[in-house]
């Protein structure tokens, strides 16, 4: 009977923290992009409209300094010029604080922006917060945002090694097709 009971609670976990939390990415896109006001690694306030005028890609992680965030995290920095040249900044963003940031940044020599979400509350503004029991963290998903501040492309699904790349080509598409 505890092996059932275990068994059971563990599949509740698992869909808890595959469930997204904003429902169907299609409710996003098209729409304006949820607005921000966070903290950068400097102690800086950074809110959305900072970037009007340029394409946004916002990448939540859930931890600084992990493998996964590193590699994700590395891989955008690698892709960082390409990105750039598309007229698109890039900001990562997590529930860690701005020290931690600074932290991971200065170690990783990461060239952009990273965003402290201390209370997880933009996270889950944008359907990417595992809020479990007294933890919280961003799941691993990004979003292109256009110039004019509306979501372009949901990734709910993320390959942290690769997402960079697609990222990149999703860019030039969606450039092209603008």
């Amino acid at each position: 009977m505890k092996a059932i009971i275990i068994i059971a609670i563990v599949l509740l976990i698992i869909l808890i923290l595959k469930r997204p939390a904003f429902g169907d990415e299609a409710k996003m896109l098209g729409q304006p992009a949820p607005d921000f006001s966070l903290k950068n690694s400097g102690g800086e306030l950074v809110n959305l409209s900072s970037f009007q005028g340029q394409w946004l890609v916002i990448f939540f992680y859930p931890k600084d300094d992990t493998p996964g965030c590193t590699a994700e995290a590395c891989a955008f920095r690698d892709n960082f010029d390409d990105i750039k040249k598309l007229n698109a900044t890039i900001v990562g963003i997590s529930v860690d604080s701005s020290e931690s940031h600074k932290e991971f940044k200065e170690k990783h020599n990461l060239p952009f922006m990273l965003l402290a979400d201390d209370g997880g509350e933009i996270a889950k503004k944008y359907g990417a917060l595992n809020n479990f029991l007294i933890f919280k963290f961003a799941k691993r998903q990004s979003f292109i945002i256009d110039p004019e501040g509306v979501v372009r492309r949901v990734y709910r699904s993320v390959s942290p090694n690769k997402h960079a790349l697609e990222i990149k080509e999703d860019l030039k598409k969606l450039i092209d097709n603008s």
